[in-house]
């Protein structure tokens, strides 16, 4: 049933189109908790640890109460948040096996995989939603099969792109774009809970949706997985009606092809000769040494830009989920002015502006689908002007061309990809502080700016890390590296428990010391792009001495060549 690589691109935009939509609806969507959170309240998961003055429970004397007179706790809000923690950490851990897996078995079983795990999770919630104080504890499984599922299908919709060729980018941005803004889910579910939808209907038409995942991935996902360009069988896996889809000599590579064939017909034949010779010896060493194989994964998992890496994209992880598990917490506070003790009228204004304000973050995180393209046009800036190794090639003409008109030097690939990914993650960084100070300031009105710097800096984090990756290290370790580095940085999240306990009881919901200490966490961030620099210097200086070596060949050389065309005159004119 499953369709050849030939039947699967002739469907690329339609499942290019419907990958988006899966994305939008069924990947990240737990990181629209705060949305998740009140309806789970209301229907009242975990109430009964919610315990009046006489110390018995609420719910056992209120057996029969409607769900929006469920009562609620700190208790609750702990338990609760330890089902989001767990289900966040698969989101971001499960990336480093399902990489391995993928490898193997190519995306078509792991998408399968993933859309059955995130019905199962919908039907879960549904199921628990028919007995909430009975079935409480199946939240946590729901949960965690909704996170596995969820980055399951973004996962492998990061594999597609492949099939657009020179589009290849622009898809990918949208596809990150769409998985970062996919919290925006549970806030639309909300508002259609607010229509008294009840909340088992819901949960069970979202089941059925994901079932249609299940199938279009079955009709239109192929068994192999897509090629890339670069591929050197990527033509014999794809041909259509005798049009060989080439795309082995295409932008940079076109470039640097063009550039070469100038400068080698600007020469004489004799030296064109020589050239063409060392040049056939050059490409034969490059492929029985190529970077890939000589490096070894220990030398890339232990090199400063990774572990530096692994500390930045720590904190952020940190911070971004923190914020999400607290904000509800964070907006009672300044609500309520820090009162422990409210009365029913002020607690029904907090219960308004809490959901009002929820609703706003999920919508704002559509911002994503539209941040992603930027953060990648910074991560792409020159880059058509750049090739491997130009040391000494020009662009307008060839080397030593005496015109009127100055030759342009080529740029160092490697070189621009680090300074893009330097300008990345300090623009990154910045948006990061500018966020922990919004987040500390009471003030109602300024948690738009918040949630919008929140927002940015998830969707552009991510980016700039698998730009930087792309830069510095092998493309055979970039999928492993990246797994690892998101495991690393789940383990490191898990920290946003204590820290939300901590908020509840000892600081009786007051948030600003642990929003202090994450903001002078978070200038570490900025340790990464220091070292980047530190290491784009190196790689420049000896990019100039290779440059003096060059020359001063290039000097001998010509010395050696008028030698010899003046002994030849001489020999003429003694004749």
């Amino acid at each position: 049933m499953a369709p050849t690589l030939q039947q699967a691109y002739q469907r690329r935009w339609w499942m290019a189109c419907t990958a988006v939509l899966e994305n939008l609806c069924f990947s990240a969507v737990l990181l629209g908790w705060s949305s998740l959170l009140i309806m789970l309240k209301k229907e009242g998961f975990y109430s009964y640890l919610c315990e009046n003055e006489n110390g018995t429970s609420e719910h056992t004397q209120n057996a029969s109460k409607a769900p929006d007179e469920w009562p609620t706790c700190k208790d609750q809000d702990e338990m609760l948040n330890l089902g989001f923690t767990i289900g966040s950490f698969l989101l971001s851990a499960a990336t480093l096996p399902l990489g391995i897996l993928m490898d193997k078995f190519g995306p078509r079983p792991l998408r399968l995989l993933g859309s059955f795990s995130f019905a199962t999770s919908c039907a879960m919630m549904a199921l628990a939603g028919y007995d909430p104080p009975a079935l409480a504890p199946l939240i946590f499984l729901a949960l965690s099969l909704n996170g596995f599922g969820g980055i399951c299908l973004t996962f492998t919709s990061l594999t597609l792109p492949n099939m657009f060729g020179n589009l290849r980018s622009t898809i990918i941005a949208l596809m990150i774009g769409s998985y970062a803004s996919s919290a925006v889910t549970f806030p639309a579910v909300k508002l259609i809970y607010d229509e008294n939808v009840p909340f088992v209907a819901i949960m069970l038409a979202w089941a059925a949706l994901a079932c249609l995942i299940f199938l279009n991935c079955l009709i239109n996902w192929p068994k192999e997985s897509f090629p890339a360009p670069e591929e050197a069988n990527y033509i014999k896996k794809i041909k259509l009606s005798g049009l060989a889809l080439d795309h082995k000599v295409t932008g940079d590579r076109f470039y640097t092809h063009v550039t070469t064939v100038g400068q080698r017909l600007s020469q004489n034949r004799a030296s064109l000769d020589k050239e063409k010779e060392s040049c056939l010896a050059t490409e034969d060493s490059q492929k029985k040494a190529s970077p890939d194989q000589v490096i070894p994964f220990r030398r890339s998992v232990c090199s400063p830009i990774f572990l530096w890496s692994l500390v930045t994209m720590g904190m952020t992880q940190l911070r971004i989920i923190f914020y999400m598990a607290a904000m509800n917490k964070m907006l009672e506070f300044q609500v309520t002015k820090g009162k422990e003790h409210v009365s029913g009228e002020l607690k029904e204004e907090v219960e308004s502006k809490v959901s009002s304000y929820s609703s706003i973050f999920g919508v704002l995180q559509l911002l994503c689908l539209f941040s992603c393209p930027f953060i990648g046009y910074i991560m792409d800036w020159r880059m058509n002007e750049c090739v491997h190794d130009p040391v000494g090639r020009y662009t307008d003409g060839p080397v030593g061309d005496n015109t009127t008109k100055n030759p342009k030097k080529l740029r160092d690939k490697k070189i621009q990809k680090l300074t893009n990914a330097i300008r990345a993650f300090i623009f990154t960084n910045l948006l990061l502080v500018g966020f922990g100070i919004t987040c500390m300031i009471h003030s109602l009105p300024l948690q738009y700016l918040t949630f919008i710097l929140h927002t940015l800096v998830r969707g552009f984090f991510h980016s700039a890390c698998g730009g930087l990756y792309a830069a510095v290290f092998p493309s055979s370790h970039f999928g492993t590296l990246t797994g690892l580095q998101s495991l690393i940085s789940a383990v490191f999240a898990l920290l946003q428990q204590p820290l939300f306990m901590a908020v509840v009881e000892p600081l009786h919901g007051d948030p600003f010391w642990v929003n202090l200490g994450l903001l002078i966490f978070s200038m570490a961030g900025f340790l990464l792009p220091i070292y980047l620099f530190y290491f784009r210097h190196q790689l420049l200086q000896k990019m100039k001495d290779k440059k003096t070596e060059l020359a001063d060949g290039a000097h001998i050389k010509l010395h050696e060549d008028d030698a010899i065309t003046n002994g030849d005159l001489s020999k003429d004119t003694i004749a």
